[in-house]
């Protein structure tokens, strides 16, 4: 294992207050919460517990030697101009760029694809520190008006902005208490619906993005433009239902509003829709009266997910997984609601991921072939496919497309490949795809590397996919210092994309980069998400130690070199694994993950995640969370040791908790109270205790849970815990 030796001398860890008085009941066991005051985050004892921990993590990190080479490379490297694909409105093209170092990516708007660029709106400018992030923006149809959302300091928490695009002028109109929303124009360009909760009951003042309150009462509003937030008109809301979320999303012909109701996580939501045209007075005559939109109940239950690809009037184009774990397209005459027919039928072994309606009568169609993304052109009427587009092994990162464009913008990034736009004309008679803009990194040369897919055994025999990322041609010697990546939820699959930073790892630390595709993920459709959910959740932990015994087995490294990393229901993922088979692993870097199984519903969106893991208030559900859940199964790995070989020197791994002060999705007391657990346990309840190896966290200030972080933010976290990787895999930096 790696050993706290290379530190030089024993941590002095903080000593955390333990409160034994507070115990709960659950279903007749009594389960201790010693750190339940680590719970509050305003409170100045858990403020300063946080110093302490800064402060001995410090301590650590100034004596992992690359950490400052790796700091000096990443800034080098991320020094290059990064963009996505254009948007279309009226004639002006909208994107986003960031010129290499800049805290936040900057929008841009010109006109025609061959006019001059120009600022639109620059984050950057908002706060001196960068902690200011454009978190999404919507164009009126006449391109005159944007309607944008700014978060500060990666909370999810927003406030919705108007500014003129002609002059860039701010007006009046702002919109706060923005969380979890499209922002959908009217085709009239007089306003937009846009969704939010009741302002939290400490009112204005409240540092957002800190509380840990459950959001209820989603509501669904319409704002004119030049008018006050308080005379929006609500247009739908559900008290009897207070965990429903509500967006609401204009159809392109901008006769219909679609809302799309969820609960939870899961992929499954109701649709209702509203016929504007059907208003007598239009949505203006909602500003004289009370009331609700009238909107009519096509989907009401949560047994299949529905998103709208297009409509011809009152007939309709849906991607659904109803009947059909791996999608299909289909399509329903909102005058004979009952009567839905089969427009793309599912596949036998590819999942479909998304198609775009465009050219009128065409549709671009993703799949997912093996965690490989496909593209195809198909008749949207008919769904016979036309063309299939070639790409490279990688991911689709957006696709610019609207019904009536002929052009439309792709963006793919691979493992190898830092960044490509194409843009594909669909009325020419064979559509090619021709690089509109690429993305170049300095000295980077993809010839250097080696990218492969495996498939390795599972605990069940179950086939795994797996990328493995290397220098070229490497010996499989055991030799080598090893990251292991995985998520394994949420129906979210892990695909191949660019990234500088492991790019330097594997370059100058020989770094074999390996991405998991376990269960739980959506890699395979609706059944491997249901494979590792629920009470089979311990599915994605034994894929996960499948593959690192994989790894050791077919020589690309040791125990002592291997690093797991995951990030939020990633960051369960790693606490549970950690706890399972100490033993394995040489590193482990836990990213803001859910580590508190029994009481993660009761903060802020928790409550959306039961679908996914269950709720401690149900004895079935209890019965499993209780076996992994990473806050309650911290032991002491040398007390389980055969009594036959009291030689074993088996101990936790090296381990950095990560977490930030406004994360307001994974709440940071998940990380606390893991980390003051697991000191206690491990360390500070023992004199000359076995565990040697650290136990530290990493808290940043003004921070979330990853998104709208500054690009310096995001080379110091980086530097910080890859830096502590190395020094305990024992890994050298190379030229």
């Amino acid at each position: 294992m790696g050993s706290l030796s290379v530190i030089d001398e024993p941590l002095q860890y903080p000593v955390a207050r333990r409160d034994d008085s507070v115990v709960d009941d659950y279903h007749g066991i009594q389960i201790p919460d010693p750190y339940r005051w680590l719970e509050d985050p305003d409170a100045d004892e858990v403020k300063d517990f946080v110093q302490k921990q800064v402060k001995l993590t410090e301590s650590v990190l100034e004596k992992c030697e690359v950490r400052e080479k790796l700091r000096e490379k990443m800034t080098e490297l991320l020094d290059h101009p990064r963009f996505n694909a254009p948007m279309k409105r009226g004639n002006r093209f909208f994107y986003m760029q960031n010129s290499g170092l800049q805290a936040q990516n900057v929008l841009y708007v010109q006109d025609g694809l061959d006019g001059e660029a120009e600022v639109l709106l620059d984050p950057n400018s908002l706060s001196e520190d960068g902690t200011v992030s454009l978190s999404t923006f919507s164009v009126s149809e006449d391109a005159k008006y944007l309607a944008y959302a700014l978060s500060s300091s990666g909370s999810d928490w927003q406030k919705i902005q108007v500014m003129r695009i002609e002059d860039k002028k701010d007006e009046s109109d702002t919109l706060s208490w923005v969380k979890f929303s499209y922002i959908s124009w009217t085709h009239d360009n007089k306003g937009f619906f846009y969704s939010r909760y009741p302002a939290p009951k400490e009112g204005e003042n409240i540092d957002a993005g800190t509380e840990t309150d459950s959001n209820l009462y989603h509501e669904l509003y319409y704002h004119f433009l030049g008018t006050n937030q308080s005379e929006d008109i609500l247009c739908w809301r559900d008290p009897d239902n207070p965990k429903y979320r509500f967006y609401g999303s204009v159809t392109e012909d901008g006769q219909y509003v679609l809302l799309n109701i969820v609960e939870t996580c899961d992929p499954v939501n109701k649709l209702y829709y509203c016929d504007m045209s059907a208003l007598p007075e239009g949505l203006d005559g909602y500003r004289k009266r009370t009331g609700l939109l009238p909107f009519v109940k096509l989907i009401d239950g949560f047994d299949a997910e529905y998103r709208a690809i297009a409509n011809d009037e009152t007939v309709f184009t849906f991607l659904t997984n109803k009947d059909a774990p791996k999608y299909k397209l289909v399509r329903v005459d909102l005058k004979e609601p009952s009567i839905w027919s089969d427009v793309v039928p599912e596949a036998e072994k590819d999942v479909l991921v998304w198609a775009r309606a465009a050219n009128g009568s065409q549709m671009i169609v993703s799949y997912l072939s093996d965690v490989k993304y496909i593209l195809q052109i198909r008749d949207l009427n008919t769904g016979f496919m036309q063309h299939q587009l070639p790409i490279d092994i990688g991911t689709i990162l957006g696709l610019s497309a609207r019904r009536n464009d002929s052009n439309v913008f792709i963006h793919f990034s691979g493992f190898l490949t830092p960044g490509i736009i194409y843009q594909c004309n669909l009325e020419a008679e064979v559509p090619n795809m021709k690089i509109f803009r690429e993305i170049s990194v300095p000295g980077f040369d993809r010839s250097g590397f080696n990218v492969d897919q495996v498939f390795y055994p599972s605990k069940d025999g179950t086939r795994i996919p797996m990328f493995i990322v290397s220098r070229k041609d490497i010996a499989l010697d055991g030799s080598h210092p090893c990251l292991l990546f995985g998520y394994g939820g949420f129906n979210i699959s892990l695909t191949p994309f660019f990234s500088v930073i492991r790019t330097i790892l594997t370059r100058h630390l020989g770094v074999v980069f390996c991405l998991a595709n376990i269960r739980g993920g959506g890699e395979y459709g609706k059944e491997w998400h249901k494979a590792a959910k629920l009470a089979n959740k311990q599915t994605c932990f034994a894929d996960f130690i499948s593959a690192a015994e994989y790894l050791i087995s077919a020589g690309y490294t040791q125990t002592k070199k291997l690093c797991i990393e995951g990030g939020s229901n990633g960051g369960l993922l790693i606490g549970a694994c950690i706890n399972q088979r100490p033993d394995l692993f040489g590193c482990a870097l836990p990213l803001v993950g859910v580590m508190d199984m029994l009481r993660f519903h009761k903060f802020t969106i928790g409550h959306t995640w039961t679908s996914e893991f269950g709720c401690s208030e149900k004895l079935e559900d209890f019965q499993w969370l209780i076996k992994y859940s990473p806050l309650h199964n911290v032991r002491r790995p040398w007390e389980a040791r055969p009594e036959s070989d009291q030689s074993c020197q088996c101990q936790y791994p090296p381990t950095m908790l990560l977490t930030a002060d406004h994360d307001d999705r994974v709440v940071p007391l998940h990380t606390l109270k893991l980390l003051a657990t697991m000191q206690y346990v491990l360390c500070t309840s023992l004199e000359n205790s076995p565990q040697t190896n650290p136990i530290v966290g990493r808290i940043e200030c003004k921070a979330g849970h990853g998104a709208g972080r500054p690009t310096q933010k995001i080379i110091e976290e980086a530097a910080d815990r890859y830096s502590f990787m190395a020094k305990m895999l024992g890994a050298s930096w190379i030229e």
